[in-house]
C-alpha cells in the first residue's frame, strides 16, 4: 500500500509475512527523496534476525528505528502480523537519535549526556531546539521495567520540550520485546530521538477513564517489580476485587482493562494498569508503583466520542492532519476486543492519518503509563510557511 501525502511524510505497511518481501514492500511504500529518519512497528510473529537484516538492506544509507508490537496501527486500522511505518523527509524534518543501553545503569549524568548531544546535533544543523519547533519520541523495551526513571530523567533534562513514547511489546506474550537501531534488534535498550519540524505539531494524550471516590491506599509493595502485595492493610487482589464488586477469581485481564487504577497529579489522571495476578497472589502492575500512594478505580467513558473529540481538537489547533504517530496501550485494545471497537476506532484512526503500535506502556513528559494514547499529531505547512 502506497500513500502520498502533501509534506514530506509518506505511510506503508506490508502484511506480507516473508521478511524480504514485507522490508522490500515497505521501503518501497516509504521511498522518498531525503529521508531524515524512517520509523517501523513489526509483529513479534516475523523471524526478528531476518527482518533486521531485510530492512538493514533495504533501508541501506537511511536512519531507520522501530520496535516490535502488540499490534500494529497502519493506514488500513489496527491490524496484527505485519509491518507498518512512516518516512520523514529532510525538506520539513531535522532528526538525532541515540541508542540507550543498559538501561539498569540510566542515571542523571546518562540523560545529561544524551540529551545535550541530540540538541547539539539539531543546534548545529538547523535552528535552536525549543517546545514551538522540537518534540521528543522514546522507544524502549516493554519489558525492560525501566521506563520510569528512564522518561523521567530525560524529561528533565528537555526543559519545555514535549515528550512521548511508547514501550514495545510482543503480541501479549510477554517474553521478549525488542527495539531496532543501526541493523539490528536490541532488548534492554531504548531508543531517543529528537525531531524537529517546521510544521504545526501537537503532542497529546488521551484516556476515556475518570476518576471516582472509590479510594484505596498502597500498604505494601515492590516498586521495581511493580508489585502490589497489599491495599488498605488487605491483601491487594482481595481488597481490589472488593472495591470492584467481583470475586477473586474473576479477575481476569478483561476486569484490568475495564476497571483500571489511576493516581492524581496536578489535576490530572494517569492511569496505572493491572497485569494480572502473579503466582503469589499479588497484583502485578505494568507501571511502578510505591507504597503510601492512593490510587482511585476509574469509571469508563465513551472511547469513540473520547477519540473524535480529540481530534476535532486537534484540527481545530493544527488544521488539516498529515500524520499521527500513535502510542496506544495493548490494554485499550483488550477493552476495544471485550466491546465490540476495534474496527470503529481502527477505522477512526486511519481517517486521521494514525501509524503506530499497540504498547506495554506509554510515556508522556516525564511520566510512564498505561491504558491512554499518546502522540505527535502533524499539520500541513500553513499559508506562508516556507
Amino acid at each position: 500500500m502506497l500513500e502520498t501525502l502533501q509534506t514530506g511524510v509518506r505511510r506503508g505497511t506490508s502484511v506480507n509475512s516473508n521478511p524480504a518481501q514485507a522490508a522490500a514492500e515497505l521501503r518501497a511504500n516509504l521511498d522518498q527523496p531525503g529521508i531524515e529518519l524512517a520509523i517501523f512497528f513489526c509483529s513479534p510473529s516475523y523471524d526478528l534476525p531476518a527482518l533486521g537484516a531485510a530492512l538493514a538492506k533495504e533501508f541501506k544509507g537511511t536512519r531507520l528505528i522501530g520496535c516490535t508490537t502488540a499490534g500494529e496501527i497502519t493506514p488500513m486500522g489496527y491490524l496484527d502480523g505485519s509491518l507498518t511505518g512512516i518516512s520523514l523527509a529532510s525538506t520539513d524534518f531535522c532528526v538525532a537519535t541515540r541508542l540507550i543501553e543498559n538501561l539498569d545503569q540510566f542515571e542523571l549524568a546518562s540523560a545529561e549526556d544524551t540529551t545535550n548531544a541530540l540538541r547539539t546535533e539539531l543546534d548545529q544543523r538547523n535552528v535552536p531546539v525549543d517546545k514551538d519547533n522540537t518534540f521528543g519520541f522514546l522507544l524502549v523495551d516493554g519489558l525492560s521495567r525501566k521506563e520510569e526513571p528512564l522518561v523521567s530523567l530525560l524529561h528533565r533534562n528537555m526543559g519545555s520540550v514535549y515528550l512521548f513514547g511508547g514501550s514495545a511489546a510482543d503480541g501479549l506474550k510477554f517474553e521478549n520485546s525488542s527495539i531496532y537501531y543501526e541493523g539490528k534488534f536490541h532488548d534492554a535498550a531504548a531508543i531517543f530521538s529528537l525531531i524537529q519540524t517546521s510544521l504545526p505539531f501537537r503532542v497529546f494524550k488521551t484516556q476515556h477513564f475518570e476518576d471516582t471516590d472509590r479510594k484505596m491506599v498502597v500498604t505494601a509493595a515492590d516498586a521495581e517489580a511493580r508489585i502490589v502485595s497489599e491495599i488498605n492493610g488487605r491483601p491487594a487482589v482481595e481488597e481490589y476485587a472488593a472495591v470492584v464488586g467481583v470475586e477473586v477469581n474473576e479477575l481476569t485481564p478483561t476486569i484490568f482493562a475495564t476497571h483500571p487504577v489511576v493516581v492524581k497529579l496536578g489535576g490530572e489522571i494517569f492511569i496505572r494498569s493491572i497485569l494480572q495476578v502473579d503466582e503469589n497472589q499479588d497484583l502485578a502492575f505494568a507501571c511502578a508503583i510505591d507504597e503510601g500512594i492512593v490510587l482511585t478505580v476509574a469509571n469508563r467513558k465513551d472511547m469513540v466520542k473520547n477519540l473524535r473529540d480529540m481530534f476535532d481538537d486537534l484540527r481545530n489547533d493544527l488544521g488539516e492532519i498529515d500524520l499521527v504517530i500513535g502510542c496506544d496501550c495493548a490494554f485499550r485494545m483488550i477493552e476495544m476486543d471485550q466491546t465490540g471497537l476495534r474496527e470503529e476506532i481502527g477505522s477512526i484512526l486511519a481517517e486521521n492519518n494514525v501509524v503506530g503500535f499497540s504498547t506495554y506502556g506509554e510515556q508522556f513528559n516525564a511520566m510512564h503509563i498505561n491504558q491512554t494514547l499518546t502522540g505527535v499529531a502533524i499539520g500541513k505547512k500553513r499559508t506562508g510557511d516556507g
